[in-house]
């Protein structure tokens, strides 16, 4: 489950002073023409959609932070607090000022909880009037979280319940073989039964289905980048054997005959991405595209055929390119119906969220044309 204290558990370690990001950095940080001159922080804002408001580039945001010495993390922005730009030695810079709903320091508040002060009565009676004698205790109640870097309530399936895994891993996985009572599917609180289980790899497992296969457009039908696994249901470990019975402790699709058991909880993620810039000339491609639409907009998923060995990493930035369209020359009689490729435009921004060793998964950010699937992305 993917909770508060997994967010802030997540937490990128950056801890600054007032100077720790260098101004100097921001001589290539050029403002948006209608940048305001500070915004209070609201509940469902992004690191990246106040950076949008202040920057034309957003994901250059980490050069021109200033933190406010009660800010310890810049990714600990809180709704209440505001964001304001000034200048300092003609550069642009960002400050926080905390609101109401900032923990102004770790030494004296827990990161999720506030205490706060409250009474109980405890009557005492007497002949003549009843006596109320209060005694202090502390009330813990929660404080308002760190706005993520970009919307957790998009990308959070792709977090917890979907990952990009080799043909090898999954013929290697324990797989169920049977259902409770011969059932073709199952679902929360029934058994099934596991082939291939190992007896000393603990006793929680995560349930997958295999799904989509990433491909390179045009490679062949074996030459495979990844395959998409989908976990569909936790299970606990009852009994070891062969075969072993597991109990599906959550459902979130049916169980099915020949899905596979993976390790989960070994990969934390965090939301308070660093988005920068990818620092490598290798082009990619938007080879899928969540739901199977061809076009796509603004804060939908996409899958990326670049990845870890690409030295693709969760923040980097991508401009997206439309790609060419073939058209006919039907103005030179000498060329009458010679194809001609026009050139690529530019029609967007991506971030990427979660990278695996061929694949990665990213979230448009930004849509300024119509983008398509197979479109370009390459560094900005």
């Amino acid at each position: 489950m993917f909770t508060t204290k997994t967010f802030l558990g997540a937490l990128l370690v950056m801890t600054v002073g007032v100077t720790a990001i260098p101004v100097a950095l921001a001589d290539t940080v050029a403002l948006n023409p209608d940048h305001p001159d500070r915004h209070v922080v609201v509940r469902g804002d992004t690191l990246w959609g106040i950076s949008a408001r202040f920057l034309r580039d957003p994901w250059k945001w980490p050069e021109v932070w200033q933190i406010n010495p009660d800010i310890q993390n810049p990714h600990r922005i809180y709704p209440g607090d505001v964001v304001f730009l000034t200048m300092k030695d003609g550069q642009p810079v960002l400050q926080v000022q905390p609101g109401p709903a900032h923990p102004r320091s770790s030494e004296r508040l827990p990161e999720e909880l506030l205490a706060e002060s409250s009474s109980s009565e405890e009557t005492v009676r007497t002949p003549a009037l009843p006596v109320v004698r209060l005694s202090p205790q502390v009330r813990v109640a929660g404080i308002e979280a760190a706005i993520p870097t970009i919307p957790m309530d998009i990308i959070a399936p792709f977090l917890l319940r979907a990952r990009v895994v080799t043909q090898e891993e999954m013929n290697h996985a324990p797989y169920v073989v049977s259902l409770e009572e011969g059932r073709v599917s199952s679902g929360m609180g029934q058994k099934a039964y596991v082939r291939n289980l190992a007896d000393n790899v603990g006793t929680q497992f995560g349930v997958f289905h295999q799904t989509v296969a990433y491909r390179n457009p045009g490679a062949k039908k074996e030459d495979v980048l990844g395959y998409e696994a989908l976990q569909v249901a936790d299970a606990r470990v009852e009994r070891f054997g062969d075969p072993a019975t597991i109990m599906l402790t959550a459902s979130y699709r049916e169980t099915l005959l020949g899905d596979r058991l993976l390790p989960v909880g070994l990969d934390e993620v965090s939301p308070f991405l660093l988005p920068r810039a990818y620092d490598r000339a290798t082009p990619g491609k938007i080879i899928a595209v969540v739901d199977g639409v061809s076009r796509i907009g603004q804060y939908q998923v996409v899958a990326l055929n670049l990845g870890a060995n690409d030295g693709v990493e969760p923040g980097h930035v991508f401009v997206i390119n439309q790609s060419g369209t073939l058209v006919r020359d039907t103005i030179q009689p000498v060329r009458n119906g010679e194809a001609v490729m026009l050139p690529e435009e530019r029609a967007g921004l991506l971030i990427v969220f979660r990278s695996f060793a061929r694949v990665s998964y990213a979230l448009i950010v930004k849509a300024e044309k119509e983008i398509r699937l197979y479109d370009a992305v390459v560094a900005p």
